[in-house]
């Protein structure tokens, strides 16, 4: 009787949405013979094209704070289907980049049955009030894998990082986390976050390796904005079963390879 092979765990790698115009073609290149030996997911933030979209999106109006000092996007249902503009043209040229390459693509939003999001914050800083609104953000509760079905050498999975709450609403959710719930949901062993920062730095030296006992302490005295949010989903993905997170602007390959880039573990 011939043994069906154990499938590969997939390589998660975040595309964050300020340093996706900047991936140039040897990067792809790069990604694509990874993703010949591995099954890919691949998480995109939105920002910087959501934000080209429209001015609106870069007032300071746009972003809210919670009681607790937590930052979040007021989020519409308008909003939401901006995100799905922006996101949609942002599909189209990565799914494109990748079968130029000879990696089969799909792209999934994560609404659509692959990422639950439980009750969000309701008490929100407004004209220096704390006001209640709905903002329709909520933190990610789980990943059902179901929808990959087809997590293989040659392909290649792009999740629009989107989310459904209880009551069926659609809703958005960091797409660092998102990553990472998706990698432990996967079994994947490695979670690259790929941002325009070149290191983790900590008293302005770059960090080469850092446990996650360590970075959380980081995340929690030092660090802000986008790397405390890095920080976060980092521990959150080790977590979940992951072995190690890789956090540069560098190719795939490199970062896996710790020539560049912070390696995250747990010890």
């Amino acid at each position: 009787m011939t043994e069906t092979p154990t499938p590969l765990p997939p390589t998660v790698v975040k595309l964050g949405g300020s340093c996706l115009a900047d991936l140039a073609g040897g990067w792809w290149d790069d990604l694509a013979e990874h993703g010949r030996e591995r099954p890919l997911v691949l998480v995109h933030g939105w920002s910087k094209p959501l934000k080209q979209l429209s001015p609106r999106y870069s007032e300071p109006s746009a972003i809210l704070r919670d009681r607790y000092g937590n930052q979040s996007r007021w989020t519409t249902p308008e909003v939401i289907e901006d995100i799905k503009t922006v996101s949609a043209e942002l599909g189209r040229e990565v799914l494109g980049r990748l079968e130029q390459r000879g990696i089969a693509a799909e792209r999934l939003l994560g609404s659509d049955g692959l990422v639950s999001a439980g009750e969000g914050e309701r008490w929100w800083w407004k004209d220096k009030q704390l006001v209640e609104l709905e903002n329709l953000v909520g933190p990610i509760t789980g990943v059902d894998p179901a929808p990959l079905t087809k997590l293989e050498p040659g392909r290649a999975y792009l999740v629009t990082p989107l989310a459904r709450n209880a009551a069926g609403q659609e809703v958005n959710t960091d797409a660092d986390r998102a990553a990472a719930a998706i990698a432990g949901a996967t079994g994947a062993t490695d979670l690259i976050l790929v941002t325009d920062v070149a290191h983790l730095l900590i008293d302005g030296e770059p960090v080469r390796e850092i446990t996650a006992e360590a970075a959380a302490e980081f995340r929690d005295k030092g660090a802000t904005g986008g790397m405390r949010k890095k920080l976060r989903a980092a521990g959150e993905a080790l977590d979940r079963g992951v072995e190690r997170v890789v956090i540069g602007s560098a190719p795939v390959t490199d970062l896996l390879a710790a020539r560049t880039g912070t390696v995250i573990t747990r010890t």
